[in-house]
C-alpha cells in the first residue's frame, strides 16, 4: 500500500485521488466485491499472481471474478517478472 500511495504522490495529482485501505474477512473475490459495492469506488486497481492457465483453471482468478463482478473500472496489474 505504501508503494501505492508513493506512486500517487509521484504523480503530482494526489489532491483528486482518494486512497482507501480496507480489510475484511472471507473468500477475497466476495470481499473485495462487497468492499467496492460499499465504498462506491470509480475504480479499482488489483494484482496479479501472473499464473499460468492450468493454474487459473484451477484455482480460480480473484482479478478475474472482480472485473467481471464490479460495476465500476478495473485495473489489473501483472505481477513483475523477477528473473
Amino acid at each position: 500500500m505504501a508503494r501505492a500511495e508513493a506512486v500517487i504522490r509521484n504523480i503530482g495529482i494526489g489532491t483528486n485521488i482518494n486512497v482507501e485501505k480496507v480489510t475484511g474477512s472471507g473468500d477475497a473475490k466476495d470481499v473485495i466485491c462487497s468492499s467496492v459495492k460499499k465504498l462506491g469506488a470509480d475504480t479499482l486497481v488489483m494484482g496479479s499472481h501472473g499464473y499460468g492457465f492450468f493454474q487459473r483453471a484451477l484455482l480460480g482468478s480473484v482479478s478475474d471474478y472482480c472485473a467481471k463482478h464490479v460495476k465500476c473500472p478495473v485495473v489489473i496489474v501483472k505481477h513483475r517478472d523477477d528473473k
